[in-house]
């Protein structure tokens, strides 16, 4: 027999005058007057419990519950009284008279109160079970849940299948450091977790499925921050016979449909498109936060003989760039200000950071404040103010070195800039729903480590067709039939077409400097089977745990996952990884290697 009739969501003014029987937690307990009102609290809402001292034995023990003590109630469904009604709760309107009370399990004393909003991550992660009980977290979970059944209603409608492929694969280290699982049966071979499941799906396309998607686990042994975990939820999508501009339009009306019908937003249709040249171009990012309405400036051709080293040395590498970020009003900040900024661009390699204020725009030279002014000759000031479109009382920030370095620096400056409260206060940001495409992806970038190109995305993304001849002739020019969705400055999803040709992924590989070995050693299994008559076919990837922490508005992905681990990819409720005894290892035919003592 179930221990309750309803759960508390569901006690409303509809069963005024029933009996029921409730289970839940006590979420906090008041004494007044010789009544006692218990909140009692499940995942589907709090009802108001009131014990009354004429039923002395169930009052007695109503006296002895504490916080979070799990309990079962009898009562009958009454109105509360005039001017105590708590419009913030569905049961606002009713309380429960108890009749009886029962604790099912009584709590120990609580490490933390549920409520404090103080709370450390480690003391959160270390007591999960109990963070897990908050309302923000309870939230924040059922949230993802939606969006889930979201996703697999709108795949289920357009003739996606769910199927699940293997957790223990073989490792093919092109991408992210792979975690490794040794295998007993075969001594000193291993298995690698999934990254991704790329090749499965493109072998499931071959296999004639036509349409497969599946919510997965991925891991990936990389240094971990905010938006990272090493393993994450993946809503994985592949499709044969479409084009790139057909799948991002099958995608893009899969995300806009989810976000109705979790959020109620209307995201934009369609989404803007944008070249992979352009974003970083104008914002220093393929993944731009059109939410700041700040973009750089271009100034390399116009800085190649200025006196001032910095910028003439950087417009003269091949791959250097000199430009401008325009911050309007930007005048009002202090030197301290600027010092911060400073300091902040240095984490993403900058050597410092220049800078401009323009007092007067009309007297020129003679407006502009700036130990940098006079290196700079009259051309030069001309083009950066009539390019910038600067004003009096703006600052113009600079960035001068490799490219890769001034995108970053200046990029991630932009970011900052834009979500400050000066900037919020100056009209610099705009609280919306962002959404983008950018398309045209390089299809390689060089490693200056290793001398040697590679895959920007993966090594089964489709050149543009136009492209085909750069894969032997020029590499670095060749771009792909890759694309990115971008929300508010995160990539929250990723994919391509395939190669679906052995003879083109071939290629492919030879320009990656993979051999035919090498490829039949790793990929082998995929060669083989591009010669049955594989189809076009592409597919993308999104980040769940990314989806669902930018729809609660979390600050991190710990806090939409039920179990995560931290940055130093631990779970501090089960002290995992941990050490294994002896017998484990030498059935798994390993033997650790002892650290070194220190010098």
């Amino acid at each position: 027999m179930s221990l309750r009739s309803h759960t508390l969501g569901a006690v409303t003014e509809s069963l005024l005058g029933q009996t029921i029987s409730l289970c839940g937690w006590v979420q906090r307990r008041r004494d007044h007057g010789g009544v006692i009102f218990i909140d009692l609290r499940d995942r589907e809402g709090l009802v108001q419990v009131v014990c009354d001292p004429d039923r002395a034995e169930m009052f007695a023990l109503a006296e002895t519950l504490r916080n979070e003590f799990c309990i079962q109630v009898d009562g009958l469904v009454r109105a509360r009284p005039a001017g105590t009604e708590n419009v913030s709760l569905a049961s606002g309107k009713v309380e429960v008279l108890c009749h009886a009370v029962q604790v099912l399990n009584p709590s120990a004393a609580l490490p933390f109160q549920l409520d404090d909003d103080n709370l450390s991550e480690t003391t959160r992660l270390t007591h999960r079970v109990l963070d897990l009980r908050r309302p923000q977290m309870q939230h924040n979970l059922k949230l993802r849940y939606r969006v889930s059944m979201a996703v697999r209603r709108y795949l289920d409608a357009q003739g996606f299948i769910d199927i699940e492929t293997p957790m223990l694969t073989k490792s093919t280290p092109e991408g992210a450091r792979d975690y490794l699982v040794p295998s007993r049966v075969n001594a000193g071979q291993f298995f690698a977790l999934p990254q991704s499941p790329q090749l499965f799906k493109q072998m499931l396309m071959v296999s004639g499925f036509d349409r497969y998607y599946q919510i997965t686990k991925c891991f990936r042994d990389e240094d971990l921050r905010a938006d990272r975990q090493p393993e994450f939820t993946q809503i994985d999508c592949e499709t044969s016979f479409l084009g790139e501009d057909e799948i991002r339009a099958l995608f893009e009306t899969m995300i806009r449909t989810t976000f109705a019908d979790v959020l109620g937003v209307q995201l934009a249709e369609p989404f803007p498109i944008m070249p992979y040249a352009e974003a970083m171009g104008r914002y220093g990012s393929d993944k731009p936060d059109l939410r700041v309405k700040m973009e750089f400036t271009e100034l390399t051709d116009v800085m190649k003989d200025v006196d001032f080293k910095v910028f003439s040395g950087a417009a003269a590498l091949s791959d250097g760039r000199v430009v401008a970020l325009r911050v309007p009003g930007g005048g009002d900040m202090s030197r301290s200000d600027i010092d911060a900024y400073t300091d902040f661009v240095k984490i993403y390699g900058a050597k410092g950071l220049a800078w401009i204020k323009v007092n007067e725009v009309a007297r020129g030279r003679d407006g502009l404040q700036s130990p940098i002014v006079k290196n700079l000759h009259d051309g030069a000031i001309a083009a950066l103010l009539a390019r910038s479109g600067a004003c009096d009382g703006d600052v113009l920030f600079f960035g001068a070195d490799r490219a890769k370095v001034v995108n970053a620096a200046i990029g991630a400056l932009r970011v900052k800039i834009g979500h400050s409260d000066f900037a919020r206060a100056r009209g610099l940001f705009e609280d919306a729903w962002k959404p983008l495409w950018v398309i045209d992806f390089p299809m390689f970038e060089f490693d200056d480590d290793d001398q040697r190109w590679v895959a920007c995305h993966h090594p089964f993304t489709a050149p543009k067709d136009e492209h085909v001849d750069l894969l032997v002739t020029n590499p670095g020019g060749c771009l792909a039939k890759a694309y990115d969705m971008v929300l508010n400055g995160w990539e929250i999803g990723g994919g391509s077409v395939r190669i679906h040709r052995a003879d083109m992924q071939s290629k492919v590989f030879s320009a990656l400097g993979i051999g035919p070995e090498e490829a039949r050693a790793k990929f082998g299994f995929l060669l083989d089977a591009l010669q049955y008559g594989a189809p076009p076919h592409g597919g993308i990837a999104f980040g769940l745990d990314r989806i669902v922490t930018m729809m609660t508005g979390a600050a991190s992905i710990r806090d939409v996952i039920a179990f995560p681990k931290t940055q130093r990819a631990q779970c501090l409720l089960t002290d995992a990884p941990s050490a294994v005894d002896e017998k484990q290892l030498r059935e798994l035919h390993i033997r650790l290697r002892q650290p070194q003592p220190a010098a």
